[in-house]
């Protein structure tokens, strides 16, 4: 048996899928329908029902081994990079990398959010990409299909994010408030399609839902995310998928550290 609760409004397919992260396929999740082995806010439901943020759900089952498929961009001794799926969250895929082997891990991405993902196979190593993340030394590039056109065909976006724990969201807002922290978001439109922008998104600050959040300050929420974004018009759109990924990664060392080989080294796909 496994409880999970929700925080924002989404169908109980997709959000199943999503905690189960590889390990419930759809077929099961339909049989445990049919058994009546889920239960939303203590009732047995039969259907897929629109869950609510807060919605508790507990289901009979607690997964099976289902082969999730990732692609690795770059292994040795000391590091891996490889490209996370959607769906799955950071530390599960971690475990998915990880196997039987030894393996530090070293950032987040979104549950929602593919890409790129760098782990460390040593303790050096995960130190010096720790350090390395704490002093934002390294560029970090995504890509984002948002919503409408902008004004600027690029521009570095400054502001101020607060997280709000009870919601599990951040606010951002122009001006210093209590509790809030400086961001900063640079943008550039690569092409326009149908009345959207494809962007690609360069972090100066990683707080968390960064991107997301900045961008939908700005009235360009990434499409597909049901958190800040407009579900009318995700709907429309026919996007049920966050449209985010972690692009490309610029790796920067001193040439005495252990991973100084990797200087300058990028990865992207």
């Amino acid at each position: 048996m496994k409880t999970f609760q929700t925080d924002v409004k989404i169908k109980l397919s997709k959000f199943l899928l999503e905690q189960y992260a590889g390990t419930l396929s759809f077929s099961t999740f339909n049989k445990l329908l049919r058994k009546k082995d889920v239960k939303v806010n203590d009732k047995r439901v039969s259907r897929d029902i629109v869950l609510n943020q807060g919605d508790v759900v507990v289901v009979y089952y607690d997964g099976e081994v289902v082969k999730l498929n990732y692609k690795t961009v770059f292994e040795d001794e000391n590091v891996i990079v490889a490209i996370k799926p959607k769906g799955i969250t950071s530390e599960n895929f971690f475990n998915l990398v990880k196997g039987e082997r030894e393996l530090y891990f070293c950032h987040r991405l979104d549950r929602n959010t593919d890409g790129l993902m760098i782990f460390a196979f040593n303790e050096k190593a995960y130190y010096e990409i720790i350090n390395a993340f704490k002093k934002r030394s390294f560029d970090k590039y995504y890509s984002a299909f948002v919503y409408g056109v902008f004004s600027n065909s690029e521009a570095t976006l400054e502001g101020y994010l607060k997280k709000d724990s009870q919601k599990a969201k951040v606010k951002v807002t122009d001006k210093p408030q209590k509790g809030a922290l400086p961001i900063k978001t640079y943008y550039k439109v690569e092409s326009v399609k149908d009345g959207n922008s494809l962007l690609t998104v360069k972090l100066y600050t990683g707080r968390t839902h960064q991107i997301r959040a900045h961008l939908a300050h700005v009235g360009h929420f990434v499409l597909g995310d049901g958190k800040y974004g407009d579900d009318r018009i995700n709907k429309a759109l026919e996007i049920d998928t966050l449209q985010l990924t972690s692009k490309k990664l610029v790796l920067h060392f001193e040439e005495a550290d252990l991973l100084g080989y990797l200087d300058g080294k990028v990865f992207e796909f």
